[in-house]
């Protein structure tokens, strides 16, 4: 199963999938409001369930020119196809057995428990969770394969920007500051495992290209301004570059599998139109979903752990959901809980 976050197809899926991602949370109506004229900017539309129905395409090809002819079910977690269906659908169809490949490489709640979270709602919601055994692939982020189909993408960027030095920034989506240090508290580095792994990944990528000085930054943050996250935003950081007299500025998406609305939004309008103002030369790189380095990746993932191998540990958690090792995706706890 091919799990992802979803995203509207049209002005009408929009507000409902807004209310969707954001329920429980308290989210004010004006705030989706606010996020919806975002979308409509795009037509109503996210690119990424189209992205994912073509990496499930190019994955389906790489398994079959290796032999495997494995079904392949796509579900999302706050638009269709939800999961729940796509676990219908492998029972009807006779299955009992799933790896689920998430378009997340990283720890931490959004990254990796929200996942088993979803897996778990989906066998509650059909009522199969006895019948079922769906078994989460691992974090991918230090995956060869991952580095590879980065290095690939800011090179190609480099190319569109042509010659001369450019400052090299990767990006990732910001989290709470407290929810990144309650994460990963039961390992050795005690805590901040998002931002650890994103910070690794990048220094991987880097170190490939042969570049030593580069920046990691964060965007797309949301809630009350009162709340601290992950800083600096990619914005504030174009801000500071400029001031400092940098020219030209690569951007690469690196906590991104693929391009939604975050991805287009933040970097290919705002942080696009800031830069032009500010008079920087500035390209974005392709997330890495359709690379061939990381299509080989997800294959050699499933084929790791296929036929019931692979290192169970390096799993981290149970199967159908069962929740991470104490205090190493947690959530923080809320104030007055």
């Amino acid at each position: 199963m091919f799990l992802s976050f979803g995203g509207p197809e049209g002005p009408d899926d929009v507000m409902p999938f807004l209310e969707n991602v954001t329920r429980g949370r308290g989210v004010p109506r004006a705030r989706l409001e606010e996020v919806a004229e975002h979308y409509h900017h795009f037509g109503g539309v996210s690119p990424i369930n189209e992205l994912n129905r073509a990496m499930i395409i190019a994955i389906d090809a790489e398994l079959r020119s290796r032999g495997r002819d494995l079904p392949i079910y796509f579900g999302n977690r706050n638009w269709t196809p939800f999961a729940a269906e796509a676990v219908q659908r492998m029972h009807d169809d006779g299955h009992a057995r799933a790896l689920v490949f998430p378009t997340s490489a990283w720890g931490g709640y959004s990254g990796c428990r929200q996942y088993h979270e979803d897996i778990a709602g989906a066998l509650g919601e059909t009522g199969l969770g006895a019948e079922m055994l769906l078994r989460k692939l691992p974090q991918y982020w230090s995956e060869p394969g991952f580095t590879a189909a980065g290095v690939a993408a800011v090179r190609r960027a480099r190319a569109e920007l042509g010659e001369g030095p450019a400052r090299l920034v990767f990006t990732a989506h910001s989290i709470p500051t407290a929810a990144d240090a309650a994460a990963g508290t039961s390992g050795p580095d005690g805590g901040r495992l998002y931002s650890r792994q994103v910070a690794q990944a990048s220094a991987r990528v880097a170190a490939a290209l042969g570049i030593d000085d580069y920046d990691v930054v964060w965007q797309s943050r949301s809630g009350p301004p009162q709340v601290p996250w992950l800083e600096p935003d990619i914005c504030d950081h174009l801000r500071d570059l400029a001031a400092r007299g940098t020219e030209r500025v690569i951007v690469f998406p690196i906590g991104f599998v693929s391009d939604h609305l975050e991805v287009v939004w933040d970097l290919d309008a705002e942080a696009r139109e800031l830069a032009a103002e500010l008079e920087l030369g500035y390209v974005r790189a392709d997330t890495v979903g359709t690379d061939p380095e990381f299509i080989a990746m997800a294959a050699d993932l499933i084929e790791r752990y296929v036929s019931g191998g692979g290192d169970l540990d390096a799993l981290g958690c149970g199967d159908n959901g069962q929740v991470c090792r104490a205090g190493c995706c947690e959530l923080p706890a809320r104030r007055g809980h």
